[in-house]
């Protein structure tokens, strides 16, 4: 599991649907995921920290949990199917009981943001969706990468395979 933010909030130019943008910690991956309005506006009032004089959907869920006694520990975005995103709020209580719910992510990150839960993503999700925010870096990366692979010699993988056989002899 990655943790990622909330970068903000994005339309689509093609279709003008809210896209809501995640990142990761170290800036390099963003996951975009295409939400309703209502969920883009619930997440842009807790960004922008405008308040409002009744509880919306959103704040209504997070008191109905706390009312029973639990409280929002993380949200998982753990899958993607024909597009199609999957999420889960984690819920706890004093006695360390864990509820996991199914939820759409929009729901679920409008949640998070509102009471500083985690945000999760799972590699498969990250691997399907999300675009390289710092292609400089990636390009450096990889020529490393290429750099280290021709520096190999073939007496370090007899070296690499000698260690293995002296670890697994001291098993």
């Amino acid at each position: 599991m990655i943790e990622m933010k909330v970068m903000g909030i994005a339309l689509d130019t093609r279709t003008g649907s809210p896209i809501v943008v995640l990142h990761d910690k170290d800036n390099r991956r963003a996951l975009p995921i295409w939400i309703g309005s209502a969920e883009a506006s619930s997440i842009i009032r807790k960004i922008e920290n405008l308040e409002v004089s009744r509880p919306m959907t959103h704040d209504l869920i997070i008191n109905i949990v706390e009312k029973t006694g639990y409280k929002i520990t993380k949200v998982e975005i753990n899958d993607v199917e024909k597009e199609t995103y999957f999420a889960n709020i984690f819920l706890e209580n004093n006695n360390g009981e864990v509820l996991e719910i199914d939820s759409r992510p929009s729901d679920a990150i409008a949640v998070a943001i509102r009471v500083n839960a985690p945000i999760y993503v799972t590699s498969n999700v990250l691997a399907s969706g999300s675009v390289s925010t710092n292609s400089a870096r990636d390009e450096q990366e990889a020529q490393e990468f290429k750099d280290f692979i021709q520096s190999i010699k073939p007496s370090d993988f007899e070296k690499l395979m000698n260690n293995k056989d002296h670890f697994e002899n001291d098993q």
